[in-house]
């Protein structure tokens, strides 16, 4: 269930940012079910046993799509982000989210995970789940 502080995020945003916003949490909502979703460190992300793995947030100019886990996924229009194992999308309008893709990355977002719950205990080292 989108929670009620993903509902105002997207809500504060500006008209077309909130279209993209609100198109990606019905998806992730839908496609992810048994996924919690909160607000983490101001964005909305979405977890499965206290493993962050999918989110979005307002980047100047953008919405940032993120998976914590989207490296190993393997898929053509997801680009590396960070120094770990995360991948992004970035989409300036609404148009731009391709459903079919999206549905196949929260597949691979669902059965493909690295265990960052953990990365601090673990020292920055990160192991597949």
């Amino acid at each position: 269930m989108i929670h009620p502080d993903t509902t105002a995020y997207n809500a504060a945003l500006d008209a077309g940012d909130r279209q993209i916003a609100d198109l990606l949490a019905a998806h992730i909502d839908k496609l992810l079910p048994k996924a919690q979703n909160k607000i983490w460190h101001r964005h909305p992300v979405w977890f499965l046993d206290d493993n962050p793995i999918v989110g979005y947030s307002k980047l100047k100019g953008c919405v940032r799509l993120l998976f914590w886990s989207g490296q190993s996924f393997d898929e053509d229009g997801l680009e590396p982000e960070g120094t770990f194992k995360a991948a992004e999308a970035r989409y300036t309008s609404v148009d731009e989210v391709n459903a079919k893709d999206l549905k196949r990355w929260l597949a691979k977002a669902r059965d493909i995970q690295w265990d960052y719950k953990n990365l601090v205990r673990r020292k920055g080292k990160l192991e597949r789940l």
